[in-house]
Order: C-alpha cells, then structure tokens, then sequence
C-alpha cells in the first residue's frame, strides 16, 4: 500500500468525525482562524505588503464580504434564484444601524442589539422583494432584482432629509463590550477587536446555514434549483421556499451591514452600488456555489488581492529594484505601474480564466463538480464519496 493511500485511510476517521460534528468543525476553524492569521501577515512576502495591523484590519473587511458570500450562495447557489440587487439588503444593514446607534437620531442602542434589529429589518425587505417576484425565474428575475438594487441606494441619495443624501450619516458608535469580561464602556479601538468580532459572527452564521443546509429546507431549495416544477409536485411548498432563501439571504446581509457600518462609522449611498452586487455574485461563482466553506474562501481570497494586493503590490515591487525592459522602441518600467488602476481589468481576466478552466469553481460542491466534469473515473469517485457520507 503506497504512502499516499495510508495517509488517507490515516485521515479518514478524523474527517468522518468532522462531518458528524459540523458546528465543532466551524468552531475549531474559527480559532484557527483568529490565532493564525494575524501571524501569516508577518510572514515574507506578506509583510512586504503592509504591517500587521494593516493587514488585521483588512481580514477585518474581508469578514463582511465573507458574510455577503455565504448569504447569497443561500439564494443563488442553493436555492437558484439569481440575485443581482444583493447590496441593496447591505445597504439596509448599515442604514439601520446609523437610525440606531448614531448622534443623527439620538438613539445610542448597543451594538450587538442593533445586529439582531439590522437583520431581522433587512429580513423584512428580503419578504418584500421576494413576494412580487415569486412567478418570475432566471433573466426576468435577475432584471427585478436589479432594479430594486439600483433603486435603493438612488431613494437614500435623495431622502435628504433622512439620510443626508451624498453626505451620508456620520458619527456612528463603535461596537461596545458593555459589561462582557468585566469591562465596561470598553469601545473598539484597534482592528484586532473588529477582526475577533467578525470571526465570531461569521462562526455563528455558519453553523445556522450548514444547519439549514442539511435539512429538509435544504433539500427543498436544492430541488427547486434543479427543477421547481418537478419540486412542487413532489410536495415542496415552493411559495414558502423561495421566500425563505430570500430572507436568509438578507438576514446575512444586514448583519454584514451593521457590522461593517459599525467599523467605518459613517454610511454613504456611493458604498453599495451594484459593483458591491457583482463583486459578491463572482465571490460566490469563483467559489464554488452551492459550498459554503468554498464561498467563504473564495470571497476571503479575491477581497485580499482585490482590495489589499493591488493596493501594495506597487510599492512591494518598487522596492525589488526591477529594471526597465526594453522592447526595441518600447520601454516597459514595471515598478512604476500603478496597479489599483488595472484592478478591475485583472479582475476580469481572472473571471474569463476561471470560467474557461474551472468553471465549477475553486472549492465546488460535489454535486456541482459531477454536472461540469465528464470524466467518467472521477464521477465514479465522486458518487463513491457521496455514498460514503453520513
């Protein structure tokens, strides 16, 4: 038996354990997480690109994008209903919590009280675009979703009066501990704390959707996915359904948007644009739909390079002393390009490259893994796993 094969069979029993105890997985990936991290920013050639304390605060961001990911893959990658006004739900989420925690009403409610408030509000709005659209699918639905995306931040900007407009809101409270650990009144100074925050409402946010993912609400969202008329004469109430993934959906999404307004302490309208809408919905494809832990690395990588990489990766190469190429008449002085120009071009290359090579993703989920490949030995290897999980 070859040394590969031993370390699988080595290795089995623990990720036979793992997949029983899916919350015990999430939790012990969560401390990872916390403890690991912040220690790979200093490590070469990280630390070429920024100080640790820079590098925290941007997993900090790249949390709420995370919570955006996992939420649409509930719409989108599981249930199949294409999104395309998801930052319209964030946009909620941060406005709730600027009406709740902020010197512009008055009102100073606890911030971990304004999580539940801003996403049960956001929940509400994912009923209302949901019920309209219910008879809609495919391109019909992704055009109303659309406009109630475009919509939304259009009546922020111009309810002056209530959201001041281009001005935004400003002089939002930062989260608090209030009393947990002995401290009081303690607010968050330092992105090690919004990092350690993120983490933990990422955490819970998993559990509750593996939960969801693995039940019967589960099941019914991947049926209608697949065939929603063959899922209504199965029994499954597809109403009821579809206007559940849309709540979920939402639900994450205004926690991601009270906690990212909670961080920046001022919400504008120029914040969630439909860029925000397409950036999660390539999260979720890069990804890999319909697998949460492959959407939460997806959208944790592509926010790294997208937002962190590119920022520094000027100044990093600045400081490898490239030469100038020559190309008979051309000269090409590579240290002097800025990248965060070309952002979206390498953006795009990196989308046509991965739809041409991988277009399941980078983490997919097996069942979307066994629609793309045509390989009939991994199939059978495929089918073989599926049979052999709990």
């Amino acid at each position: 038996m070859s040394g590969a094969r031993q370390l699988t069979r080595l290795l089995d029993r623990p990720r036979a354990f793992l997949r029983l105890h899916q919350s015990l997985t999430v939790i012990i990936s969560a401390a990872l997480v916390l403890t690991v991290l912040p220690y790979i920013a200093t490590w070469y050639p990280f630390n070429g690109f920024g100080v640790q304390k820079d590098w925290v605060g941007g997993f900090a961001d790249a949390g709420v994008f995370v919570l955006l990911a996992v939420g649409l893959n509930v719409v989108v990658g599981l249930a199949g209903l294409l999104d395309l006004g998801y930052a319209a739900f964030f946009a909620i989420g941060a406005y709730t919590y600027a009406y709740g925690a902020s010197s512009f009403t008055g009102l100073h409610i606890p911030f971990w009280i304004m999580l539940v408030i801003g996403a049960a509000v956001a929940a509400l709005f994912g009923l209302l675009l949901g019920a309209p659209t219910l008879r809609l699918r495919g391109d019909y639905l992704a055009i109303v979703t659309l406009g109630f995306g475009e919509i939304v931040p259009v009546v922020i900007l111009n309810a002056d009066a209530y959201t001041r407009g281009t001005n935004g809101i400003t002089g939002l409270a930062q989260p608090d501990l209030y009393g947990l650990l002995g401290i009081n009144g303690f607010g968050f100074t330092n992105p090690y704390l919004y990092f350690g925050t993120v983490v933990v409402i990422v955490a819970i946010a998993f559990i509750f959707l593996q939960r969801l993912q693995d039940s019967r609400i589960g099941r019914a969202w991947v049926a209608i996915r697949e065939d929603e008329l063959a899922a209504a004469s199965m029994g499954i109430n597809t109403v009821s359904t579809k206007l559940l993934a849309f709540a979920i959906g939402a639900t994450t999404s205004g926690l991601a948007g009270v906690f990212y307004a909670s961080k920046l302490g001022v919400v504008s309208p120029d914040q969630f644009g439909f860029t925000v809408s397409f950036t999660v919905l390539a999260m979720v494809v890069l990804g890999g739909m319909g697998n949460i832990w492959g959407v939460a690395a997806g959208a944790f990588v592509i926010f790294e390079i997208q937002h962190q990489g590119l920022k520094q990766l000027g100044a990093f190469i600045q400081g490898l002393n490239v030469p100038v190429v020559t190309l008979g008449p051309l000269k090409i002085d590579i240290g002097s390009i800025n990248f965060i120009n070309y952002q979206y071009l390498l953006y795009g290359l990196a989308l046509v490259t991965m739809m041409l090579l991988r277009p399941e993703g980078l983490f997919p989920s097996r069942r979307r893994r066994l629609e793309l490949h045509e390989d009939t030995d991994e199939v059978a290897e495929l089918l073989a796993d599926e049979m052999l999980e709990p």
